[in-house]
């Protein structure tokens, strides 16, 4: 069995369901790449449906307030995050008139958009068959190609990724197994038919879209870290979670916090990091971010 039958018999029989993989909406995918860095997927789904019912659109997301944004995003952490992904709407508002950027250079141009949310939202809105690497795809080809190989690195894994893009030949046959759920009732209209008649091609034997290839990745990677552990730690890309508690985005996050519920902040309302942290120091290091501004003797959400 070749590794894309292997990732594809796994897939066809263990897919995962995610609001974001019912859609081609470019701005939706951008959004739930967003919110999947430094998050798991199951935390995700709840702030992404709520996110997408508040700001459907490039447009609305564009003309909201910081503190509006940040009080939705909290609980979801790293909250630059959130600000870049505001300062995009606006940049697609502002010089694309609201439409989607389509390739990856214009879309790797985003503030906070690096290579491979770009080639995520290529793949997933556009069915471009571009490379990228992700934790759970690197942590496939880490297991299949790079056996006890230490100190990986991301260069060598694309040219990997690239080279095992499928083709209709390149997967063909694939192993007899059941359906996947949900593929056994007619299509329904919009992205659901769409995304059925992708998984049908699957199993028809006749090709396999770009976005169902790296949604398999993503599934079987999932699964390799909870079956093999952390395979990404021979990855050069690999950096160990710094400790949360006493840290300097603990401070960050409880400030803009604190600025989201009781309107404004001062570094006194912080004193139990004092001696670890200049607050102040802090507080105007999100100022300058655009997070706060100043009111009076205290600062408030920009």
């Amino acid at each position: 069995m070749t590794f894309q039958q292997t990732i594809l018999n796994f897939y066809r029989e263990h897919r995962r369901d995610f609001p974001w993989r019912e859609t081609r909406d470019p701005y939706a995918i951008l959004v739930s790449e967003i919110m999947l860095q430094q998050t798991q997927a199951e935390r995700v789904v709840p702030f992404f449906n709520r996110w997408m019912k508040r700001f459907p659109t490039p447009e609305s997301l564009a003309s909201a307030k910081v503190s509006e944004v940040l009080k939705l995003w909290q609980g979801l952490g790293y909250n630059r995050r959130v600000l870049n992904l505001k300062r995009s709407a606006e940049m697609i508002v502002k010089e694309y008139g609201g439409v989607f950027p389509k390739t990856i250079e214009t879309i790797d141009a985003l503030p906070g958009v690096g290579p491979y949310t770009a080639g995520a939202v290529c793949a997933f809105a556009f069915g471009i068959p571009s490379a990228f690497i992700e934790t759970n795809i690197r942590t496939v080809y880490l297991h299949f190609f790079f056996k006890g190989k230490k100190k990986v690195k991301d260069e060598e894994i694309l040219k990997v990724v690239e080279r095992t893009l499928p083709t209709p030949s390149s997967i063909l046959p694939l192993a007899p197994t059941t359906l996947p759920r949900g593929l056994g009732t007619p299509p329904r209209a919009g992205g659901e038919g769409e995304r059925r008649r992708e998984h049908s091609n699957i199993l028809k034997n006749v090709g396999v879209s770009t976005r169902d290839w790296y949604n398999a990745l993503m599934d079987y990677g999932a699964m390799l870290k909870k079956t093999t552990g952390n395979l990404n730690t021979r990855s050069t890309h690999y950096t160990k979670q710094s400790v949360f508690i006493g840290s300097r985005r603990q401070v960050r996050g409880a400030i803009l916090r604190l600025a989201t519920e009781k309107g404004t902040v001062k570094a006194d309302d912080f004193k139990q990091y004092a001696s670890v942290h200049s607050v102040a120091d802090i507080i105007s290091e999100l100022a300058g971010e655009g997070f706060l501004k100043k009111k009076g003797n205290g600062f408030k959400l920009a």
